[in-house]
């Protein structure tokens, strides 16, 4: 080389990069189908190979030169599994909920995501990568999730030298530089990851062979996803109170624009105002004491949908007879009566003649009840209590089959 001259980088070697990912395709073969659908990007800004949300793939071109093919395999499973167990998700979910803010919390995230993974990665065809870190080198116990991890340990001087560790924003949500975003070139859709995922599941669900019991877990789950029923409650309740016609109502307080059409008539203005819901309980003998005080808790959390006004918000315990309108203010102190048989009808009718009369009906139930002919004069929100494997309960008619939810409710399983 004459004096003066650059050195050119040397290009990604991307020959060795794919026999490491069929290496990892036959060690896991699972995990085939995610492992062909990461799309490579080379980049030097990576420290070492990194993905994001849409399954891009970034890599060092001198990552891939120093390391091993054999090691470059398990790389290469440990970034396809922060995608399949959506890690970046996770950490988002985990972030808002605990306030967490700043690379230095993410890196935390990426810490124990990446314990999630290692601690049962390896072997069988995989070896360890030098530096992987594991739960073990933390002092914490094995087969936790990455949300039990993160509670067990902080930045200090014990994972100082992990700060090199940058799996991207596939393992934490946090966005990097070097990562194209959802306009670049080669990104899955929403969609198209998805069927990803349902896919992998498929194959383990089908043939687990030697497939590790927590990849089995993963599978059972992303087949049949547990709902987030708390939220959905919430949704559905907020949805109902915001319809056309519920909280609407005039009001002279603040005069119509129209008025300035009709010269010397003040017209009112439509205005809306909290809505009010009536929440039925079910208290019959076939609701539990646990699912009752659960039923409480969700009172808390239908106050907050509606922004926090419990004065607006009405208890009505229910079985085959509706009990006494208690308003949420005294929440503490609501006796849940009952014991007896069960018919919310009765209960929508109460609630339907408490004046004011409410925007929204929220019940409360195991859907062992009969349900009114004839849609609410308001909307409805039905939360079901679980029923899998537990018989249709009912006195002298133990082939009785409840009716199901009526269609113009909406209907949220309580799990």
């Amino acid at each position: 080389m004459s004096a003066g001259a650059t050195a050119v980088p040397a290009p990604l070697g991307l020959e060795k990069l794919f026999a490491a990912r069929l290496h990892a395709a036959r060690a896991r073969p699972y995990l085939a189908t995610a492992l062909f659908a990461l799309h490579v990007v080379e980049s030097r800004q990576v420290p070492t190979m990194a993905v994001d949300r849409y399954w891009r793939a970034y890599v060092s071109p001198s990552f891939v030169d120093r390391m091993p093919v054999e090691e470059l395999a398990a790389v290469w499973v440990h970034e396809v599994s922060h995608l399949l167990r959506d890690h970046h998700g996770r950490g988002d979910r985990v972030a808002r909920e605990r306030g967490l803010t700043g690379p230095g919390e993410r890196l935390r995230m990426n810490i124990a995501a990446d314990c999630e993974i290692n601690d049962d990665a390896y072997g069988d065809g995989l070896v360890r990568p030098a530096g992987a870190v594991g739960p073990q080198s933390l002092g914490l116990p094995e087969g936790r999730l990455m949300e039990e991890y993160l509670g067990g340990f902080s930045l200090s001087l014990q994972t100082q030298e992990l700060a090199w560790l940058d799996c991207g924003s596939g393992a934490d949500g946090l966005d990097r530089a070097w990562d194209l975003g959802p306009d670049g070139a080669h990104g899955l859709s929403e969609q198209e990851r998805d069927a990803v995922r349902f896919r992998v599941a498929q194959g383990i669900k089908g043939r687990p062979g030697h497939t590790p019991e927590r990849w089995r877990r993963w599978a059972e789950e992303a087949l049949h996803p547990p709902q987030p029923w708390r939220e959905l409650l919430g949704a559905a309740v907020r949805s109902a109170a915001s319809g056309a016609g519920a909280g609407e109502d005039y009001s002279y307080g603040r005069p119509s624009r129209r008025s300035t059409g009709v010269p010397g008539v003040v017209l009112p203005s439509l205005r809306r105002r909290p809505p009010r819901v009536s929440v039925v309980i079910d208290t019959s003998a076939s609701v539990s004491d646990a699912e009752l005080g659960s039923a409480l808790l969700e009172v808390a959390a239908i106050s907050r949908a509606v922004g926090g006004r419990r004065d607006l918000v009405t208890v009505l315990p229910c079985d085959a007879a509706a009990r006494i309108v208690h308003p949420l203010c005294r929440g503490e102190g609501i006796p849940l009566l009952g014991g007896g048989g069960t018919d919310l009808r009765t209960g929508f009718a109460k609630a339907l003649r408490t004046r004011p009369r409410p925007d929204v009906i929220v019940v409360l139930t195991d859907g062992q009840t009969p349900w009114p002919a004839a849609r609410p004069a308001c909307r409805t929100v039905v939360g079901l209590f679980p029923r899998q494997g537990v018989p249709a309960l009912r006195e002298q008619d133990p082939d009785y089959t409840p009716d199901t939810p009526p269609a113009w409710a909406r209907v949220v399983d309580i799990g």
